[in-house]
């Protein structure tokens, strides 16, 4: 009778050559020596984050860049405005940052060997105080007012989030807005409420009363709340402008 070969299983194999070089013990140790190494090195990437400085440049090898991630200060401006987003250092960054990002910031400076410093964040002003769900933008700086795109998380931001910050951009956009809406407010009031038949000039009296009403509003609510336009507060750090 032929003896029956035993199948060869590879998972044993690999674990008997391993057994011969090392012992458990041993390995266990040298594992949990590399998970405190990188443990550590999550940490002071995270402490760099949260202190933040005042570093404009970093050392980057040009050739190992990616073109489309390269923005330069005045891109960041003007879809910081569009979109009235901020634009600031990253200590002042109030969520919780992804550990996506942090594996980025070390793939990073492995590769370009180096230890990246002065990190800046896109985001809306409420993720500068509480915890949101936008889109943020994790920068470096490159230097003469270029910046690196590290990684962006969360989601995105709503489809009419331009288009609703607008009339915020500046404010010419803004007086623009309030005369459309005093139009739009001066025709929903009601045909003969002043007299039987109304004519142009009254028209035009109760649309400049109406701008008035929702000028002096906008003025009461701006300098109530400490609000500026988006162009004036896309580097500023305070959370109320």
């Amino acid at each position: 009778m032929m003896m029956k070969l035993r199948p060869t299983h590879i998972p044993d194999k690999i674990l008997e050559a391993r057994r011969k070089r090392i012992p458990e013990e041993v390995l266990l140790a040298q594992v949990r020596e590399i998970f405190e190494k990188q443990a550590g090195l999550d940490m002071e990437i995270t402490n760099r984050l949260q202190d933040g400085d005042g570093n404009d440049s970093n050392d980057f090898d040009l050739d190992k860049l990616e073109s489309h991630r390269i923005f330069h200060l005045s891109d960041i401006e003007k879809t910081c405005i569009e979109y009235r987003l901020r634009f600031l250092n990253s200590a002042y960054f109030k969520a919780k940052m992804p550990y996506e990002a942090i594996s980025r910031i070390k793939e990073l400076e492995k590769q370009h060997h180096t230890t990246l410093r002065g990190f800046r964040i896109m985001a809306p002003a409420t993720l500068f105080k509480l915890e949101n769900a936008d889109d943020p933008l994790l920068f470096a700086p490159i230097g003469n007012d270029y910046y690196y795109l590290i990684h962006s998380w969360g989601k995105d931001l709503h489809p009419f989030r331009k288009l609703l910050m607008w009339p915020f951009r500046q404010l010419e956009n803004f007086m623009f807005f309030l005369l459309l809406l005093s139009l739009f407010l001066t025709f929903l009031v009601p045909q003969g409420m002043f007299s039987p038949q109304q004519t142009t000039t009254e028209f035009f009296i109760i649309f400049f009363f109406m701008f008035k009403w929702v000028t002096a509003l906008a003025i009461f609510y701006g300098f109530k709340f400490g609000k500026n336009f988006s162009s004036a507060i896309w580097q500023s750090k305070y959370y109320n402008a």
